[in-house]
């Protein structure tokens, strides 16, 4: 779903680690001279590769981003799209026993800066150059990414599918940081650039696997004075083992009630849209996946 404006977001919501320290964090650009030749590469390193090395890399579950190089600056440049406070609040709620409603810090923004962090993508991850553009087309490209990422303010981890198959339905679509990427590079062959389809693309995501969603209402409709009580707290109480800041022993109970209300009850309540939706969930029930997706053509 796509809106009309970013909101401001709410005080309450705090990043644990900033978002977009050394840049733009209102997708804004600065314009190249439309003679340049710019360099574009993919980027992808471990998640949280900063704090954990290349741990999360064993399990491919990595982060996306685009490099750009000027050849006439000679200056290197980042893009990423990413979650302002952290994956976790933009998965779960925070449940706020001042508030009816469960409580979402959940906004997702692209971050351009200058430098390109080489250690980093190339220690445990890529860096590999996939296309040249011209400066006509980057400044094109900078233009559609300020849209887009006044536009498209939510992240959403999931992917749910109806079976671990092909042509299985697709029920919801991520929107992450590689669907930033593919959308990136998709809006560049728009423009024009042509990129080099020898490489092999694998991109991470994280599917849900269940029969067909329920509609179930929004905020107002389930926790407001005429809500359905009963479902307000059914949702609230499957969210409720996703808490934060849990101890050892809470954290295991908490796995066993998430298994139990999953795995064994085959549930699973998505905010999608600002909208709840029941999943009835069939195994596999989860997979990580590393998915290839080829360049554009």
């Amino acid at each position: 779903r796509r809106f009309d404006h970013r909101p401001k977001p709410d005080p309450y919501c705090q990043a644990l680690y900033p978002f977009c320290p050394t840049g733009s964090s209102d997708g804004s650009i600065p314009l190249m001279k439309e003679e340049d030749t710019i360099e574009v590469f993919r980027l992808q390193a471990p998640v949280w590769e900063f704090k954990y090395g290349d741990l999360l890399g064993h399990f491919k579950i990595m982060h996306d981003a685009v490099g750009f190089r000027s050849s006439l600056t000679h200056r290197n440049y980042t893009m990423e799209w990413y979650e302002l406070f952290q994956l976790g609040n933009c998965t779960f709620p925070h449940l706020r026993p001042e508030l009816e409603t469960p409580f979402w810090c959940n906004q997702g923004a692209a971050c351009f800066f200058e430098d390109i962090d080489d250690l980093h993508w190339k220690q445990n991850g890529s860096m590999i150059k996939v296309a040249e553009i011209t400066g006509n087309v980057f400044n094109k490209m900078a233009k559609w990414v300020k849209e887009d990422n006044a536009t498209g303010i939510y992240y959403e981890t999931w992917t749910v599918e109806a079976a671990p198959s092909p042509n299985a339905t697709v029920w919801f679509e991520s929107y992450d940081c590689s669907r930033f990427v593919l959308r990136v590079y998709q809006k560049l062959a728009e423009l024009g650039a042509a990129f080099n389809n020898k490489l092999q693309t694998n991109y991470t995501r994280i599917f849900l696997y269940s029969g067909e969603p329920t509609y179930l209402g929004n905020d107002t409709s389930i926790f407001g004075p005429r809500g359905n009580k009963t479902l307000a707290s059914d949702i609230k109480a499957f969210y409720y083992p996703f808490r934060p800041h849990q101890s050892l022993k809470e954290f295991l109970i908490s796995l066993l009630e998430i298994y139990d209300e999953v795995i064994l009850k085959k549930t699973f309540y998505l905010y999608y849209n600002f909208g709840y939706w029941l999943l009835p969930m069939k195994s596999p029930y989860i997979k990580i996946l590393y998915e290839e997706i080829p360049l554009p053509t």
